[in-house]
């Protein structure tokens, strides 16, 4: 128990900071891992940075991907439009153009490489499907089917000494109790950054469907969101 590992994916956001405050709660000695895919939102590695010096991790791994090169996405395509003010928010019938494809099956690929390296069996992922903009791969279907894979493609597993787990401890909270939670586990808000679209001053923009579930759930929440936005 004085030596339980895990690897944690930490985007900088709300959701991964908190993920990050309750691995260490469980007494996890945590391996932060943040991914700069050639997102246009660059400023949330920072505040993976920031994130990491504040709660606290054995170590920080920041990986670089070029998922730009096959755009798809708003976030990897300057072509596309990061949509503001989306009818239908929160609404897993719509897959707005921000779904980055296959981004957390190649994120968590990734995780589970470290993870095998480090002797660590557990793996925490921030996704959640309660206040979420219905990405497909936030769904407790799809971590439950990668969590299988994890344990049939890899030595460690396939040789017995251990069973990979794939934790996903915000997954039905809305974003009140996200924020609420964490709050609790002292996460500094103030630290991260949610914002698809921010403006040249990093602030964010309010508008973008990120923006608009973290402002809903601070205000459910009773308390005020701590970043700085254009609006």
């Amino acid at each position: 128990m004085a030596d339980k590992k895990a690897v944690v994916l930490l985007s900088g956001g709300l959701d991964s900071a908190t993920t990050l405050a309750i691995a260490r709660s469980e007494g996890f000695r945590c391996y932060a891992v943040t991914f700069r895919y050639g997102q246009r939102h660059q400023q949330e590695i920072e505040a993976a940075k920031k994130v990491v010096h504040s709660l606290g991790a054995v170590e920080h791994c920041i990986i670089d991907i070029d998922l730009a090169r096959f755009g798809g996405s708003a976030l990897t395509d300057p072509n596309i439009k990061v949509p503001k003010d989306r009818p239908g928010l929160a609404n897993p019938a719509q897959i707005p153009p921000t779904y980055v494809p296959a981004r957390n099956t190649i994120f968590l690929s990734y995780a589970l490489a470290w993870a095998e390296v480090l002797g660590a069996f557990d793996i925490f992922i921030g996704v959640n499907a309660i206040d979420y903009s219905g990405y497909p791969d936030c769904r407790a279907e799809f971590i439950s089917a990668f969590e299988k894979t994890a344990n049939l493609a890899t030595a460690a597993a396939v040789q017995s000494k251990g069973q990979y787990r794939i934790h996903t401890p915000i997954i039905n909270m809305t974003k009140a109790q996200i924020i609420l939670t964490g709050t609790k586990l002292k996460v500094d808000y103030s630290l991260t950054h949610s914002c698809y679209d921010p403006d040249e001053q990093g602030r964010s923009c309010g508008q973008c469907d990120s923006c608009r579930l973290r402002l809903k759930g601070f205000a459910e929440a009773g308390l005020k969101d701590p970043i700085e936005y254009v609006t």
